[in-house]
């Protein structure tokens, strides 16, 4: 990290992990282009868990590449007098791997309803029931992670 007096400590950088509503993941196109795509997901069990649709372009990217990066803020807030912004952020290196172990891309699918919408679980786990199907579960195996803010 090239500004040390911004890093937070891992247990900040979780935390923010766990608090974000989006985060944005970087795959690579089979032409080494980048593809950056913003996500719901759930940060549970030390690891990164989305959902999908069946298939679509980081589906293809994913299945060549493994190689992830993983992207959130929050805090966000701007100081246009000092032309800068506050913030908190965390970047995730890791391995993206589909989750094919029924009761664990089940449980990830109650770990989303549970972040965004606990108010509804009972119809979210109905939902889930009923669309397991046409829904795949993602899993990022976090390898690094790093965190910074500006306060």
């Amino acid at each position: 990290m090239r500004r040390k007096d911004r890093e937070i400590t891992k247990e900040e950088t979780i935390k923010l992990l766990e608090t974000a509503e989006v985060g944005s993941l970087a795959t690579v196109n089979p032409d080494h282009t980048p593809y950056v795509v913003p996500l719901n997901f759930v940060y549970a069990k030390e690891a990164i868990y989305l959902h999908s649709a069946v298939e679509g372009k980081k589906l293809d990217n994913i299945g060549i590449n493994s190689n992830v990066c993983f992207s959130v803020y929050d805090a966000v807030e701007l100081m246009p007098e000092a032309f800068s912004t506050k913030y908190k952020s965390a970047i995730v290196v890791g391995k993206i791997h589909e989750v094919k172990d029924p009761e664990e891309k089940r449980e990830g699918l109650i770990a989303i309803v549970k972040k965004y919408s606990p108010e509804f679980y009972e119809a979210g786990v109905k939902y889930i029931d009923n669309a397991s199907e046409k829904t795949k579960v993602l899993k990022i195996e976090i390898l690094q992670v790093t965190g910074k803010s500006r306060g």
